[in-house]
């Protein structure tokens, strides 16, 4: 499965971002997709994932209630809403996605067999 990761940039404090990432390949064996996010000098730590038999969520306790993870199983796509955007929040974003894996709980990057090229996100005044 190849994942190709869209969206990020630089926004103030408060502001909204959308990233994307787009499937391919065999994406009829992708089941958990999960966002990650590593800061400088930081271990790569996860965020959010879905999972593709009942739509279940889980999220880190740093992004609840801010970030809103979606997927649009057609287009084979994961979506990361990103709102009320924190300075905390920058770093590099990376998509995962892996066949057998459920996410219900704290996500490690050793439990996702493929990943995103990853995108920059920064939050600064």
């Amino acid at each position: 499965v190849q994942l190709v990761q869209s969206g990020g940039g630089s926004v103030e404090p408060g502001k909204s971002l959308r990233l994307s990432c787009a499937a391919s390949g065999s994406t009829f064996a992708v089941h958990a997709m999960g966002w990650f996010r590593q800061a400088p000098g930081k271990e790569r730590e996860g965020v959010a994932c879905i999972n593709r038999s009942d739509g279940s969520t889980y999220y880190s306790d740093s992004a609840k209630g801010r970030f809103t993870i979606s997927r649009d199983a057609p287009k084979n796509t994961a979506y990361l809403q990103m709102d009320d955007l924190k300075p905390e929040d920058t770093g590099i974003y990376y998509c995962a996605a892996d066949p057998e894996l459920y996410c219900e709980g704290f996500m490690s990057p050793g439990d996702f067999r493929s990943w995103g090229q990853g995108t920059q996100v920064t939050v600064s005044s």
